[in-house]
């Protein structure tokens, strides 16, 4: 089956790059012209000049966007010229209602539409690590598992449409929760003049140990937040999971305080910087 794949950020890049080392990837495309070019280049497949171009020598196609409105753009571009039996894969993070619509979209074209966030962040991008959680027709991700195996380790099916987003939600709400953790006990470590690479290395073999403290503890120490995740992004993710939650009936009062958090942050200019930059705040001497 040929590949082709729509979004080359941060994520993208390493995703679209483990494809083509498999030997899957056939066409990228990108809003930003060169990116896809020189990519393309480097990975010896096509850059395309728009996604209904892509859309129509693929029978896989990967979309990795940044927000709701820019999965449905794609998705009502490539549905012009999708092939009948085409699968498309969203590793997007998005809403549960916007995955149902894509998938509604799509169906119409005899297109299957999986919802397949991840997580993993940069580094399991790049090294093919990636923990995806998919939500659509089983039959349909079974069929495309070889593919995903080349970008994820862990794949785990949890349902009908939507559920996939659904379980991305929580995890972006759990991924709040350890940025507020970690954040605010490595500044009560730095205002106590502890080593902080000490303290890192011994609590992360604890029980307080997490990959977040792990990849993130000495670089937000040491006052270098490069993304990573960006926090502007992760904002834009809690908001989402701050609207399913109001649906439902649900209170997430950690992720409030985190989207308040971030604001701030970004209002001061930071919002491109990884979520561990929240550590700017809890380290100033008072909030």
């Amino acid at each position: 089956m040929k590949v082709g794949f729509i979004g080359l950020g941060g994520m993208g890049v390493g995703i679209a790059s483990n494809l083509a080392k498999a030997g899957f990837l056939t066409a990228v495309y990108n809003r930003t012209t060169e990116k896809a070019e020189s990519l393309a280049k480097a990975l010896g497949v096509i850059a395309v000049a728009q996604p209904e171009d892509l859309a129509a020598q693929v029978d896989v196609i990967f979309l990795c966007v940044s927000a709701d409105t820019d999965v449905l753009e794609m998705v009502n571009a490539i549905a012009t010229t999708i092939k009948s039996g085409a699968i498309v894969v969203d590793m997007s993070t998005v809403s549960s209602a916007t995955a149902q619509q894509a998938a509604k979209i799509l169906a119409e074209k005899q297109v299957e539409f999986l919802d397949a966030p991840v997580s993993g962040g940069v580094e399991g991008a790049k090294n093919g690590t990636l923990a995806m959680m998919v939500g659509g027709n089983e039959a349909a991700l079974q069929k495309i598992m070889p593919i995903l195996q080349s970008i994820a380790t862990r794949i785990m099916y949890m349902g009908a449409t939507g559920a996939g987003q659904a379980t991305k939600a929580v995890n972006q709400v759990m991924c709040a929760g350890i940025n507020q953790a970690v954040t605010e006990a490595l500044a009560f470590a730095q205002a106590q003049n502890l080593p902080m690479e000490k303290v890192i290395e011994v609590i992360a073999g604890g029980a307080a140990g997490n990959w977040f403290l792990d990849k993130r503890g000495l670089t937000m120490a040491n006052g270098t937040f490069k993304p990573g995740f960006k926090l502007r992004l992760h904002h834009k993710d809690l908001k989402i999971c701050q609207h399913m939650a109001k649906q439902i009936g649900f209170e997430l009062p950690l992720s409030d305080m985190t989207v308040e958090h971030y604001a701030e942050l970004m209002a001061q200019g930071f919002g491109d910087e990884d979520i561990s930059a929240l550590y700017r705040l809890k380290s100033q001497p008072k909030r």
